[in-house]
């Protein structure tokens, strides 16, 4: 099994601030669903670059012993360089498909799905709405940006088959904050 977890609760939103830190809410989620984790057979896990991503596994390391390498290509999705309003282009991007998407975009979305593919199983991954968005529609044969809503710190839940990658369980899904 592959875990997708969704970062939890940031302390400040996706266009306020490039790098946050979770919020006081986010280290409570953090600490939750360390101690849900630690209910699986998980060998590895790995994290975003992106302060959120490596608190909220920072909590699992500590319940685990396992050390948690930062893995770039699980990374939040890039913002065009001559983006001046990210929050109006993400909103615009996340009603659309990928296709639709710039090339950095398509890239960093290529370059996700390979890591996620050659991961070994029972690893745990820390990411972003996004990205979990990215492989559930991936694997769900859709092309649309927005598949589903992770709540944070939800939990999805990836199986390796002979045929590859397959969706066992969409993490808790939510109407959340996302801008």
């Amino acid at each position: 099994m592959i875990y997708l977890i969704r970062h939890g609760e940031a302390a400040a939103s996706w266009g306020d601030h490039p790098d946050p830190g979770l919020s006081d809410q986010g280290s409570l989620q953090a600490d939750a669903v360390a101690t849900k984790l630690t209910g699986f057979k998980i060998s590895s896990a790995l994290t975003s670059p992106m302060t959120r991503c490596q608190e909220t596994a920072t909590a699992f390391a500590q319940m685990s012993g396992l050390k948690i390498p930062i893995e770039p290509r699980v990374t939040e999705i890039p913002t065009p360089n001559d983006v001046g309003d990210r929050r109006t282009w993400l909103r615009a991007l996340m009603a659309g498909n990928w296709v639709d998407t710039p090339d950095l975009v398509k890239a960093w979305h290529r370059d996700l799905l390979e890591a996620v593919n050659a991961l070994p199983n029972e690893t745990a991954v820390f990411s972003h709405f996004i990205a979990i968005n990215a492989i559930v529609g991936h694997l769900s044969g859709s092309d649309a940006v927005t598949v589903f809503r992770p709540n944070y710190c939800s939990v999805t839940i990836l199986e390796q088959t002979g045929a590859g990658r397959k969706l066992i369980e969409r993490g808790e899904s939510r109407e959340t904050r996302v801008l």
